[in-house]
């Protein structure tokens, strides 16, 4: 088992690329926390798991909302007494705030996808620190590398923030213990509150490449790299990380 004994917090745990990786974890050793604003469905996933011989608990959270990730990883602590890993896959979908030019809704995608992750991120980095560590993988999109016309603007903004501030927390945080990367999705079945199913279905057609029979990290025409099972490159460099890319691999297989 890959993750024996880690613990890992998953959020956007209670459905979808989120459940998989929850019951992924579990299957491969790891103590989860399915964390989600849905609250039975996070309880659903998480009883799954324990029936399934896992170890899991759920636990409600509004991403946006700073208090209440530190009553997360406070309820984390109570439960397993560590946190190794941190999985910020909560997010919404460009097409889920109505009005695609509207301020209301870039307001609402940039808080969930974008601060939700630097909230997560700096919370949880500073608890591994006092541990000796630990992984943090923030969920962008191939949207974090090229534009799209579909769907509100900021999702394209959010994903590519969240890209360039997983930089900035990786040299922030490498000294302290803590390896920060970042995940790129090419297209997958839609999100819960999606409303562009039907644009999708030749997309996800492309998802993904050939190269991902070798087991690479890859999720879209737009490679993220071939990276050797269990590391990461990030900066030029190869390093260890807690989310192995074959986990990514089945993650996306389970999905189609």
């Amino acid at each position: 088992m890959r993750l024996k004994d880690k613990v890992a917090i998953i959020t956007g745990a209670a459905h979808g690329m989120g459940e998989a990786e929850a019951r992924l974890f579990a299957a491969e050793g790891a103590k989860v926390i399915v964390a989600d604003i849905l609250a039975d469905e996070a309880a659903r996933v998480a009883a799954t798991i324990i029936d399934g011989g896992g170890a899991a608990v759920s636990a409600q959270i509004d991403v946006t909302n700073e208090a209440q990730w530190k009553s997360l990883i406070d309820k984390t602590l109570t439960a397993y007494g560590r946190l190794d890993i941190l999985v910020n896959n909560a997010g919404i979908s460009g097409s889920s705030v109505g009005d695609p030019d509207g301020l209301d809704g870039w307001h609402r995608i940039i808080a969930v996808n974008q601060t939700s992750v630097f909230l997560g991120t700096k919370l949880a980095a500073e608890q591994m620190a006092k541990t000796g560590g630990g992984s943090i993988v923030n969920i962008s999109s191939i949207m974090g590398f090229v534009g799209g016309a579909s769907g509100h603007p900021a999702y394209c903004a959010s994903k590519g923030a969240v890209r360039i501030y997983s930089k900035a927390a990786a040299v922030r945080y490498g000294p302290l213990g803590v390896r920060v990367n970042t995940v790129h999705p090419g297209y997958m079945p839609p999100m819960l509150n999606a409303t562009n199913a039907g644009e999708r279905d030749d997309k996800i057609a492309l998802t993904p490449p050939s190269c991902c029979q070798n087991r690479s990290v890859c999720f879209s025409k737009i490679c993220i790299g071939r990276i050797a099972p269990g590391r990461v490159r990030k900066a030029g460099r190869v390093v260890p990380c807690h989310f192995p890319a074959e986990l990514l691999f089945e993650i996306h297989k389970r999905l189609k």
